[in-house]
């Protein structure tokens, strides 16, 4: 795996970092270069004077050693072999190269280093061009390696800990987008549950008082009766909200579908009772019998059932709504309503949502649910596999 550019991982510089850093460089340069610079005092002024500039030139230039490491460090290096005060200087820009951690660089850099010290031998008055040179060449050689091992430490260290930071931050990224669509399927599954348990009740409620707003031949008995189903059905559908409510609050289950949920065979029940409510409804089930169906598809059609109901009384009151159910375990079930269109406007408002909650219903058990006007008569038409 390719390591990420420096950039990435190298803090910003702040005051105190620029500080401190630099007051190492000077404590460093006067512990260097205390003794060859009163050498220097004593051989050659001229000399010092030199030193001193190419010392404070080298203060100036590792300020920029960030922006271009390798020149900075070569230009320090090559200072460094007849300039004792860009000691520190050339230190602070090596350790800074080697945090990099670019292994040509790194040896260009510590070989120089190496000449660098022999060369000082040499041009630096003062210095003894012969006498114990390999001891100063280990000297130099085991400073330059601290050096430079130390600043592919702090490279190392660096890179790690930004590592660990982003992938924490990729994580609590991914984490809060895992949350936001469980949140997200959460709300959508509510919804549909909602709109299943509630939509078919209020249907009925609308119709009845909507009856009431328009018959003035109804006398106390009949008016009575009527109000009694509109109670009956209001409480029926208080019962469902509050046990949709109870499941979503309860800390044990967590989850609707604990919730009891109807199946196939409570179909009849549900048409007996539209029909009790006053919907003309039309029930063939062709179904083959030598096989239950399961649960989950009986539940999902029992939900497409309920729906077009409601559709129908809504759209389309008065109208016969036929439905036909009929499939094999071989061949999957096949379920089709259909209803005249109605006229003019529609009388209870609608959501919209809840063949889009069915379409996706089917969807996830395999099947799939189409609405669509055929003539003068809307058909919803849907296929389930037998074992979804």
């Amino acid at each position: 795996m390719e390591r990420p550019p420096p950039e990435l991982y190298q803090p910003r510089l702040t005051w105190w970092s620029h500080t401190w850093r630099y007051a190492v460089c000077l404590v460093l340069t006067v512990m260097v270069a205390f003794e060859p610079v009163q050498d220097e005092w004593k051989a050659d002024r001229a000399y010092l004077w030199l030193d001193l500039t190419v010392g404070a030139v080298s203060f100036v230039l590792v300020f920029w050693r960030r922006r271009f490491p390798l020149g900075v460090a070569v230009v320090l290096t090559v200072f460094g072999a007849f300039s004792t005060t860009a000691s520190g200087p050339g230190v602070l820009a090596a350790v800074s190269l080697a945090s990099r951690r670019v292994w040509w660089q790194i040896v260009l850099v510590g070989g120089l280093n190496l000449v660098a010290g022999q060369v000082y031998r040499v041009l630096v008055p003062g210095q003894s061009s012969t006498d114990s040179w390999w001891l100063d060449l280990i000297v130099i050689t085991a400073f330059t390696a601290g050096a430079l091992a130390w600043g592919m430490y702090i490279g190392s260290r660096r890179e790690l800990v930004w590592t660990l930071k982003n992938r924490a931050e990729r994580a609590e990224a991914e984490q809060e987008l895992r949350v936001g669509q469980a949140r997200g399927n959460e709300r959508a599954r509510i919804a549909r549950e909602m709109h299943d348990v509630l939509a078919h009740r209020i249907s009925q409620i609308s119709m009845h008082a909507g009856a009431l707003g328009f018959r003035s031949d109804l006398d106390a008995d009949q008016l009575r009766e009527h109000s009694n189903v509109i109670r009956d059905l209001a409480n029926a559908a208080l019962d469902d909200l509050r046990g949709v409510l109870g499941v979503l609050r309860d800390p044990e289950t967590g989850a609707l579908a604990s919730a009891p949920q109807p199946t196939w065979a409570d179909l009849p029940a549900l048409v007996e009772q539209a029909r009790e409510a006053g919907f003309h409804v039309e029930f063939v089930d062709r179904l083959d019998g030598d096989q239950a169906l399961p649960d989950v598809v009986g539940r999902t059609l029992y939900r497409i059932v309920q729906e077009g109901i409601t559709n129908a009384a809504k759209h389309a009151p008065g109208a016969v709504l036929r439905i036909e159910v009929s499939g094999t375990p071989q061949d999957g079930v096949d379920i089709t309503l259909s209803n005249p269109i109605g006229w003019g406007p529609t009388a209870t408002p609608g959501s919209g949502l809840g063949l889009i909650g069915l379409t996706e219903r089917a969807e996830l058990r395999g099947g799939r649910l189409e609405g669509r006007r055929d003539g003068q008569r809307f058909v919803l038409h849907g296929w389930i596999p037998w074992a979804a």
